[in-house]
């Protein structure tokens, strides 16, 4: 049974994942995401994961694909803009700059932080002591240890891209005839 849910799920999981990227419609490839956020909630389930799979199902294909198709529709699918033309002067510039500015801000704590995780902790002692290694404990360890710097940019991409959907839902403004 369980290797017929796994194959179910990840043909599901494929032609999802498919759909996201030969869609031409964006509306069409959102809901192409849901339903490969909704395999992945499913392999989820097999594992016995069922926190993983409600967290996928509420943040992910809830809260993540809400905010991309209000994102899509912000900025209208039925319009073309010429990429061509910089509204304003200079921004690509001050976007590279902001770009690295963050990236360092983003990787001195991680790399410091490196040494403050590994290191061993009165708290961290009795934390493990009084818990026994619970779930909880172990899947906190494994988040702020092995997978810090996932974590970090996975946050760092969609602060972004919440950043550029509102730069790019900024409409010029209209040339006004001279009279």
């Amino acid at each position: 049974m369980d290797v017929v849910v796994f194959v179910v799920a990840a043909a599901i999981i494929l032609v999802g994942a498919v759909g996201v990227v030969l869609r031409g419609n964006p509306v069409h490839a959102a809901l192409n995401l849901v339903m490969t956020l909704f395999g992945v909630a499913v392999l989820f389930v097999a594992q016995d994961a069922h926190f993983l799979a409600a967290v996928q199902v509420i943040v992910y294909a809830g809260a993540i694909v809400v905010l991309f198709l209000f994102v899509i529709m912000l900025l209208g699918v039925d319009r073309s803009e010429n990429l061509r033309v910089e509204p304003l002067k200079g921004q690509r510039p001050a976007a590279a700059l902001a770009g690295l500015a963050l990236l360092a801000l983003v990787l001195v704590p991680i790399l410091r932080g490196h040494k403050v995780i590994t290191g061993v902790h009165s708290s961290s002692a009795l934390l493990r002591d009084s818990t026994e290694d619970s779930n909880v404990v172990r899947l906190s360890r494994s988040l702020f240890s092995d997978y810090v710097f996932a974590f970090e940019i996975t946050s760092v991409l969609l602060v972004i891209a919440v950043i550029g959907a509102v730069l790019m839902a900024r409409r010029p403004p209209k040339d006004t005839p001279s009279s």
